[in-house]
């Protein structure tokens, strides 16, 4: 499992506490029906092929219902889940497994995901110097859960927020009077920060260049715009393509020479990975 820092660690134990507040409220009413003492082991199964993300979530659910229940994994983030087999097993306290157990699945279903769509593309230029990024086009409140689940398929993160690179886009520089000025006031402001200048055209290619970006997105130019870009420029600054990138446009663009591909689909596009949750018998 990759290691988890200090400031997702507290990340995941807020998300889950607010999680698990939003599905039980004061109390799970229905699992009032079973008998306070009542044992039980539980497997978790894909019903699909994804890759596993999202284990530190779910151990935290069951941390914070009690630490009744015992969990066995069988397979770690990053693993090539097969289709029914159990990747988790489950023990203990039955009223604890089934109030966790959707919280529990809506945080793996949705971070498998992610790391499962970020492993495609990320396989498909692995033969390449080029290196698959996140966005900021995360669902709100699990930027830090998603930007993870992307390292875990093999991606990059991009900047995490507004905070810790500079993105100047085609407001920011018509606010500032052009790209020169742009860049020297983000030198001025923070300065040893990142800083990255979209671009749409070649002729701003060649200003953010001579301001000193470390970075030029080069925002739906095409293919043979990104790679006079990156021929004329090479040395002098990193290249990014961004713009509905898939997997279809995602070979070529890799030819261009570029350093980096941003696809904002890696967060936004979410799809639940098909996950469930069997009782299997009464634990002893």
């Amino acid at each position: 499992m990759i290691p988890l820092n200090a400031l997702l660690l507290e990340h995941i134990q807020s998300q889950v506490t607010f999680a698990l507040k939003e599905d039980v409220g004061a109390e799970d009413i229905t699992a009032q029906l079973i008998p306070d003492n009542h044992l039980i082991k539980a497997t978790v199964i894909s019903r699909e092929s994804a890759i596993l993300c999202g284990q530190a979530w779910v151990n935290e659910v069951f941390a914070q219902l009690g630490d009744k229940v015992t969990l066995t994994w069988h397979d770690q983030d990053g693993d090539l889940l097969e289709i029914n087999r159990p990747f988790l097993t489950l023990e203990g306290h039955a009223r604890s497994i089934l109030t966790g157990e959707r919280t529990a699945l809506n945080f793996l279903q949705t971070l498998s995901y992610t790391a499962t769509i970020t492993k495609q593309y990320s396989d498909m230029v692995s033969q390449t110097q080029l290196t698959i990024l996140d966005t900021r086009k995360t669902l709100p409140g699990l930027r830090q859960a998603q930007k993870y689940a992307v390292t875990v398929g093999g991606g990059k993160n991009h900047r995490m927020g507004l905070f810790d690179a500079f993105l100047i886009k085609e407001n920011h520089i018509m606010a500032a009077g052009s790209i020169e000025n742009a860049v020297q006031m983000a030198q001025h402001i923070a300065p040893g920060k990142i800083i990255e200048v979209e671009t749409e055209n070649l002729n701003e290619v060649a200003a953010a260049v001579a301001a000193g970006a470390d970075i030029i997105m080069l925002d739906n130019f095409s293919y043979e715009d990104m790679t006079k870009a990156v021929s004329d420029f090479k040395g002098k600054a990193k290249f990014e393509a961004s713009g509905n990138m898939d997997k279809h446009r995602l070979l070529k663009v890799a030819e261009s020479g570029v350093d980096f591909v941003s696809i904002g689909a890696l967060t936004k596009h979410i799809k639940a990975i098909d996950l469930s949750l069997r009782v299997v018998k009464e634990a002893l």
